[in-house]
Order: structure tokens, then sequence, then C-alpha cells
């Protein structure tokens, strides 16, 4: 039996990860404006003993108005007004939220996930994005997108304004002292004064330094930017890995950069995605996936492909034909060559495709028992492809309900994952240290 543990994270959407989630017969369609609906799922995940929930974003309605009808995009809160709701309803469970650097101001951003933690006690995390779409431009003034080299290159300036403005108060400096008048040490307040290529912030933050001394710091890309931004600064890494031999690939790469920054590997955490399809038999799981299957509308399936293949028209071709060469992407790298390479690797039509990523958008689809479920993670958990999940359950609240009560059993069972939380923030949850403060280093 393994002394280590796996973390869990619940990605939650509003009615589910399958592209069909809000039509199935016992999924919430009206999940995305629904606080009660949150409610129950952070605290089923939370009696799960996950260490996080985690809510993904986007800064425009993805897809045209006449593709958008058909899905629950144009249906949910922003994910940062709705953790502060569900902190104050959760006591141990993490609060992730999906912000991107390349759409936001660097202080608005740190003041928000300062503030976070400090309603939280210390439960915050920040997944950084650059964003994908032209679309997410056109409402920030811009007629295109930033080149994929470029926001990264913005990212990693934006993550060191961010930190040097959580640093802007050292731990101890607020001493509201009512005999003497001193709310604050003025020596220990420190101005960052960041004159960048990109962002001018003279600070400080007016907020004191956060419980954990810095939210932790997720980061969701897989490109060869993505990757060298997350082995610099990330504690955390969201990754679409569809077999065990990619990511245990992707493991060693990225564990492997650390070093050059002064990093040990427990240091950072790798968290494919995995989206469980559970039934009491292997016949009840298939069953239930192909009904799912059986409600995507195919203009949405395509529509879907096609984005995440880098926004390529696929509709002049044949969906019962192999996918087309694609041009380069300027959205999501990493995910159109995982795309390319399933689609290649399993011969597979551009019907076959969308259908096959329409549960998990790339992310690996697990289907069985409670049983299967948890075999495939402690292989690859065991097989150092992963120290832990995100579990993206096809349709809500119902997927979830079903992995904390048959797949979390079984892996504390196995000595896999904890039966109890040993402490109060998302880095005791992780096992991550809590950053000393620059100035005192």
């Amino acid at each position: 039996m393994t002394t280590a543990k796996m973390s869990l994270g619940a990605f939650l959407m509003s009615s589910g990860h399958h592209l069909a989630a809000w039509r199935h017969p016992r999924a919430w369609a009206g999940g995305g404006l629904d606080f009660q609906h949150f409610k129950k799922l952070a605290t089923t995940a939370e009696r799960g003993k996950f260490d996080a929930i985690f809510f993904a974003d986007n800064l425009a309605l993805m897809g045209s108005p006449e593709l958008g009808q058909f899905t629950t995009a144009g249906d949910v809160f922003d994910p940062l007004v709705l953790l502060s709701g569900l902190a104050a309803v959760t006591e141990r469970i993490g609060l992730v939220s999906t912000v991107s650097t390349s759409y936001n101001e660097p202080y608005l951003l740190a003041r928000k996930f300062a503030s976070l933690d400090h309603l939280s006690g210390g439960r915050s995390g920040w997944n950084l994005v650059t964003s994908a779409t032209d679309l997410e431009a056109l409402n920030f003034g811009r007629e295109k997108h930033f080149e994929h080299g470029d926001r990264y290159q913005r990212a990693e300036e934006f993550i060191d304004v961010v930190t040097g403005l959580w640093d802007s108060f050292e731990d101890d400096a607020f001493v509201r002292d009512k005999t003497s008048g001193v709310f604050f040490q003025p020596d220990k307040l420190h101005v960052l004064n960041h004159h960048g290529e990109t962002y001018r912030v003279r600070g400080p933050l007016n907020i004191p330094r956060t419980p954990q001394g810095y939210p932790v710091l997720i980061q969701a890309g897989s490109s060869e930017p993505g990757k060298a931004l997350a082995a610099r600064t990330a504690e955390v890494v969201f990754t679409a890995q569809q077999t065990l031999s990619n990511a245990q690939a992707f493991y060693a790469d990225v564990k492997g950069r650390l070093a050059g920054y002064g990093r040990r590997p427990d240091q950072l955490k790798v968290m494919p995605g995995i989206s469980p399809v559970i039934g009491r038999t292997q016949s009840e799981a298939e069953d239930k996936y192909q009904q799912l299957q059986d409600l995507v509308e195919p203009r949405v399936g395509l529509a879907m492909l096609a984005g995440m293949a880098g926004g390529f028209d696929l509709s002049e071709y044949d969906l019962d034909g192999p996918l087309p060469e694609l041009p380069p992407s300027n959205s999501m790298q990493s995910r159109q060559a995982l795309f390319i390479d399933l689609a290649r690797r399993e011969n597979l039509t551009i019907r076959q495709l969308y259908l096959k990523v329409a549960g998990a958008r790339g992310h690996h689809t697990v289907i069985g028992t409670p049983k299967t479920i948890a075999d495939t993670l402690e292989e690859w958990f065991v097989g150092q492809a992963a120290d832990g999940f995100n579990i993206m359950p096809p349709f809500l609240p119902e997927g979830l309900d079903d992995f904390v009560d048959g797949v979390v059993p079984l892996l504390q069972q196995r000595g896999l994952f904890r039966e109890e939380y040993s402490g109060s923030t998302l880095r005791d949850h992780l096992g991550l240290e809590r950053p000393g403060n620059r100035y005192r280093r």
C-alpha cells in the first residue's frame, strides 16, 4: 500500500461536462444560475474530501447565436463571484477560479484573489490562462487576439507583478494597536514600483498578505510556452492527456524542467482531467454514456471541434471523411495537437472525432464501474502519470454523487486518498509550502 496520497479537484460546470449534459433527463438544465445547485455540489465534493472545486471561465459568449441556442454558454456566473458565495457555505475545500491574464489588470486580479483568500480562510487558487479566441478580444477593444507567444510573454510579466503585489505587506505588518493609534507598521509595507515591457504598476496592494501567502498558482497550458511558464511559476498544472503513455511523457517533461528554476519535483502537482461515466455494471455505464452521445446536436459537436482545432471551418468537409490537414492554431495549440493525434492514431472521421471528445473536450473519458474508475486512477497515479486528477462529471449532480459515493471509498481503502482533511488551507490539502515574503527571505 502506497503512503502517497493523490489530489482530487472537482471541475464543475453548470449541468456537467458532456456537450449534451443539460439535455440528460436527470441533469439540472437550469444549474448555471442556481446558487443552491452549486452549494450542493460544493458540499458534496467537501464530503468526499476533495482538495478543491474548480471553475473555468470565458470572457465571451462562445460560438454564434445560431449555435449558442443549443448550449449553456450564455448561462454562467462569474466564477470569482460564485466562489465568494461558496466560501460562506463550505469550511475546508479549496476554491479555484480561472482568470485570464490577457484581459485583466494585475492589480485588480491580485486584490480579488487576496480578498477571496481572506474570506475563505486560505482556500483560494488562481488558474492562470491567456484566453484563446478572437471573440474574447472583440470584447476588449481588439480586432484579434494576441499571438500565442506574445500572450505567454505578457503572462510571464503579469504573474511577477501579481506575486509582487501579494508581498506588499509583511505577514506581521498589521498590529492594530488602539493605544498607540498605529494600525500597521510602515517599515513592513513595500511599494512594488514595477516598470516592465507591458505593465507599469506602483502598488502597494491595499489588503494584508493572505493566509496562504499567495493563493495557489495553477496553470492550464500544455504548449511549449505553457510548460515553460508552469515550470517557473505554477504549483499545479491542469492538463488534457488521452493515454497513459502520453500522460507519463508530459509528467516527466514538466517535472524535469523544475530543476532549471531551482525547484523540486514535489513543488508542482500534475493533475490531468478525467471524466468518469459510472454505472453499477459496465453495461449500465456504457448505456449511460451512449444516452449522452445520442443527445449531441451535430452542429454543436462540429463547432466545438472546429473551435478547439484552431477555429478552422470544418463545415465544408464530409463529416464521415478524415480530418483534413489543419493550419497551426493561435488559440489552444496543445489541444489542437491532441485532437490531431487522436484522429490519426484511431483513424477517426470528423463525426467520430467530435463524438469522441464531446464528453470532456479532449480530456480522458473512463466508462465503467467504480472499481474500473479507481483502477484507472491508481494506474496513472502509481505509474507517474499524475499527482492527482481534475474530476469532470459528465452530468450533474448525479455524476459527482456517483464518484463521491462509489469511487472515493475505494481509493481510501487502497490508501490512495485521504479519509479526513489534515489542514485548513488549499496549500495544506495539496502539500504545498507557504511562500515567504520576498522582502524577508
